[in-house]
């Protein structure tokens, strides 16, 4: 025997499905178009709401949210004025591919199309900084469109998702049930793609990988220290994402960002093997696009990237691969050694290389070895967590080669 659904207002609707999902913290500011959905978060008890006081702080600390956790973060802004200050932060959130659900509060259903007090057409508004712009006129479709959200949100290319709330509408009732939870969806690179990888990496002297992008983790970063280590890869971080990679690391190259060292920009045109993985390679982390030639770099480059679309946009892979950067499927195959563990993208390879490998120390910028960056250099996951443990050690000698490469001493942030 089905049991019916309880009758419940729009906002009281919208609330349960944020919280289902799993959402415990909301930022906003609170607004007279939403009081609503405020009014279901007393009655749930199970959502926190922080108070911004302006609506570009709350969608920054939605990023922040997103960025930290992995999963979107929720803010809430009023219509008109409070939407447009809400546009900074949904602008960050897409550039850095963070996922991010803006809801927004609007005009009544009965005053659409009139130019209404403060009434914005938010899909002309946010089309171009978002992944999906939508307002629900059915208080009915509300577990429709919430679970639509998270999933595009987080989905291949994570990013921010806008949908407009008509004030009528969260006043509405109805009986409609819940939807189950999001589940996040990987992508996993091909055996052909992973195959033609490995030959390249084989056949490269002096490689370089650039990480970067959305949908990084702790686990991620472990990940990649293993391959970095069994293939002697130098890693370098792209621009706003210093933390994805120990900054003092042995493996550790630099900072692909705004003004990077003339001698690392030297290094990064003269490898013969460029691997980006999660990066898209755009104007700060190529220096205005002259690091690499258009639309065909010198040297092989390998894009990894969760979205087809942005592969090819700009640079004409050698070898493009749709993936995350840190699926959670391990798609290790063979014998790889102590790179077969790791569930990233790169863990797949095997480790055998036909040349002699430039050092990863060599590849180090002029600023990662002085003394103010050493006391500053990020530390991963120290600033998401409380934690007094020992960063991973790397060991003093390769573990495909035995060649020996310096070590330095991990010191916290």
């Amino acid at each position: 025997m089905d049991i019916k659904a309880p009758v419940r207002t729009g906002g009281h609707i919208l609330i349960d499905q944020l919280a289902l999902h799993g959402a415990d913290t909301v930022f906003g500011v609170p607004g007279e178009s939403f009081l609503a959905a405020l009014d279901g978060m007393y009655q749930n008890q199970r959502v926190r709401f922080i108070n911004a006081r302006q609506e570009g702080g709350a969608t920054m600390m939605a990023d922040a949210y997103g960025k930290l956790t992995g999963r979107p973060g929720i803010a809430f802004a009023t219509r008109g004025p409070g939407a447009t200050n809400a546009s900074s932060g949904v602008h960050v959130a897409f550039q850095d591919s963070t996922p991010m659900i803006l809801l927004l509060g609007q005009v009544g259903r009965d005053m659409m199309e009139r130019e209404a007090f403060q009434e914005i057409d938010y899909r002309q508004m946010f089309g171009p900084m978002t992944k999906w712009v939508a307002q629900i006129d059915d208080a009915r479709r509300i577990p429709e469109f919430i679970s639509r959200a998270f999933y595009t949100a987080t989905s291949g290319r994570p990013g921010p998702v806008v949908l407009a709330l008509p004030e009528d509408m969260l006043t509405d009732e109805a009986d409609v049930p819940d939807a189950p939870p999001y589940k996040p969806q990987t992508v996993a690179p091909g055996e052909e793609s992973l195959r033609q990888f490995e030959e390249l990496l084989a056949a490269a002297r002096k490689p370089l990988l650039i990480v970067g992008g959305g949908g990084w983790s702790d686990k991620a970063r472990r990940d990649l220290e293993a391959f970095a280590a069994a293939h002697e890869v130098p890693i370098s971080a792209s621009f706003r994402c210093q933390d994805y990679f120990d900054n003092l690391h042995a493996a550790y190259a630099g900072h692909v960002g705004i003004g990077i060292s003339p001698k690392f920009a030297e290094r990064i045109r003269d490898s013969d093997l460029i691997i980006a993985l999660g990066a898209r390679l755009g104007e700060i982390t190529t220096s205005g696009y002259s690091l690499f030639d258009i639309p065909k770099p010198k040297q092989p480059l390998v894009h990894i990237y969760p979205d087809p679309e942005e592969i090819g946009r700009v640079y004409a892979p050698t070898l493009g691969i749709v993936a995350g950067s840190a699926p959670q499927g391990n798609t290790a195959k063979g014998n790889a050694g102590p790179a077969a563990a790791p569930s990233t993208t790169l863990s797949t390879t095997s480790g055998r290389t036909s040349r002699p490998r430039e050092a990863p120390s060599a590849a180090r910028s002029d600023s990662s070895d002085s003394r103010w960056s050493a006391r500053v250099a990020v530390r991963p996951a120290r600033l998401a967590q409380a934690s007094n443990s020992t960063a991973p050690t790397l060991p003093s000698r390769s573990m495909r080669t035995g060649r020996e490469f310096p070590v330095r001493r991990s010191r916290r942030l």
